[in-house]
């Protein structure tokens, strides 16, 4: 079985990293070409040999992908994913999928109706930490999950803010980590129904939020809340629990906490807690094992998924479609902290199918 030849489309931070998966010895599928203007990015193209071109256009017709990874900066998702589904080319886009769920709707459904897949650039998704989490709680072992509980606290580094964009609304904790968690917790708890939220920026003073928490209300009855800032110095974020980056100090703590009517499981330890069926009482010792995993990085484990996708052997483990509700709770968080009410999000969805 031939390569699949996707193309990377940016090559900025996130970009790159497709790009290093992408050029590694792998049989599932391989670097077609990049699309990027910028100098920068043909300069190193041309220092480690792959294809680098100004626009999609002509990365689409002269290297050929049958695939492409959407990595521009979040206002052009929209745009660059509608010129590869004009021209029949498969994408993932990475989060958030657009910046409102109206444009993220536009660019899904157009997709749907041309026959091209999507997937959305959550890689926690195939991470085999939070797989296995999902299939202990798929299996029962929580019993019926009651509450859940995820904390980011990091501090971002000095320079960190000096974009201009990074201290504008979009650019703070909420669209940028805390939609990775709202994701988690969909995969771990099921559908959300409402937000409610309140938010700060009372550290920096930034017109964007440093800090925010909610209240999530899921469509099975269970309960949620979401506690992030930027500006803590803390081991309770992903970066630094996971090991998932060598790059972050690892803390050996945890960051996220589902507690159901049997038992309780944290994340991501994968520290399972229970009691047996009739047993379920504060007066009777809990049992305990950590489940052992496989590490594996979730980034190759996406690219191989992608590849399944575009040959027609697999489905999306996340598609556009389902990035698009990650989206729309994450959204929900800054309106809710807004106009301090909470937030359906099957009313978003409909406001935005009406839009």
């Amino acid at each position: 079985m031939s390569q699949v030849r996707i193309g990377v489309i940016g090559a900025g931070l996130i970009g790159r990293k497709h790009i290093e998966v992408l050029r590694s010895a792998n049989a599932d599928y391989t670097l077609a070409g990049v699309a990027d203007p910028s100098p920068q990015a043909a300069d190193e193209a041309k220092e480690l040999g792959y294809d680098c071109f100004p626009t999609i256009e002509e990365m689409i017709e002269k290297a050929k992908p049958e695939g492409a990874i959407v990595a521009v900066p979040n206002q052009m998702h929209v745009e660059a994913g509608l010129k590869c589904v004009e021209r029949g080319v498969p994408i993932i886009i990475e989060k958030p999928v657009a910046d409102t769920v109206a444009e993220a709707l536009k660019l899904i459904e157009t997709a749907e109706a041309a026959g091209v897949a999507t997937m959305t650039g959550h890689h926690r998704r195939h991470n085999p930490i939070m797989r296995r989490a999902a299939e202990l709680i798929r299996e029962g072992a929580l019993g019926k999950v009651v509450a859940a509980t995820s904390m980011w606290l990091a501090h971002k580094p000095v320079g960190y803010h000096d974009f201009a964009w990074r201290r504008e609304p979009g650019g703070g904790p909420v669209l940028i980590n805390a939609i990775h968690e709202i994701d988690c917790l969909r995969m771990l708890c099921g559908e959300i129904d409402s937000v409610q939220a309140a938010d700060s920026n009372a550290v920096r003073g930034f017109e964007v939020e440093d800090t925010a928490a909610a209240i999530l209300r899921f469509k099975s009855g269970a309960l949620g809340t979401m506690l992030l800032s930027d500006t803590v110095s803390s081991p309770w974020s992903w970066e630094t629990t996971s090991g998932e980056n060598p790059l972050y100090p690892k803390s050996g703590v945890d960051s996220i906490m589902i507690g159901g009517t049997r038992g309780s499981l944290t994340v991501p330890s994968l520290d399972l807690r229970w009691h047996d069926a009739g047993q379920e009482s504060w007066l009777t010792p809990l049992m305990q094992k950590r489940e052992p995993i496989i590490p594996a990085d979730p980034y190759y484990e996406q690219m191989r998924n992608f590849a399944g996708v575009i040959r027609g052997t697999e489905q999306p483990v996340l598609s556009g479609r389902d990035g698009m509700l990650t989206l729309a709770a994450t959204l929900a968080i800054t309106q809710s902290a807004q106009t301090g009410q909470a937030v359906r999000i099957d009313d978003m969805l409909a406001n935005a199918a009406n839009n």
